[in-house]
């Protein structure tokens, strides 16, 4: 059974960092593209970066430069180092492996 569990959300002020990890069990981790999504207030599940297996990554257009995905094989577990944070970052963010994604770890940017 795969099993994706999300950790290190919390609430910082705006221009803070969090680092998000994403434990992983039940599958060939190394061997999968992963994601991390999130979902603000009232609106829809947004994509928002994505780590292939060979390492190679993409960001959606508006945390380009200031979120970084990356990954441990070895320890599988996926991470989204945070910076920068604004207000419109608030939100739960999950990781996702194929349509499979954890409970989330909520986010909050206030000052």
């Amino acid at each position: 059974e795969v099993q994706l569990v999300e950790s290190g959300g919390g609430l910082v002020q705006p221009g803070g960092s969090l680092r998000l990890s994403c434990a992983a069990s039940g599958f060939t981790f190394s061997t999968y593209a992963l994601s991390w999504v999130r979902q603000a207030p009232g609106k829809g599940l947004e994509w928002i970066s994505g780590i292939a297996s060979d390492g190679s990554t993409s960001y959606k257009d508006s945390v380009k430069g200031r979120f970084i995905i990356s990954r441990d094989n070895a320890k599988n577990t996926l991470y989204l180092q945070m910076n920068s944070l604004k207000p419109g970052d608030t939100a739960v963010y999950y990781c996702r492996v194929g349509a499979t994604r954890g409970q989330g770890t909520q986010v909050t940017v206030s000052s």
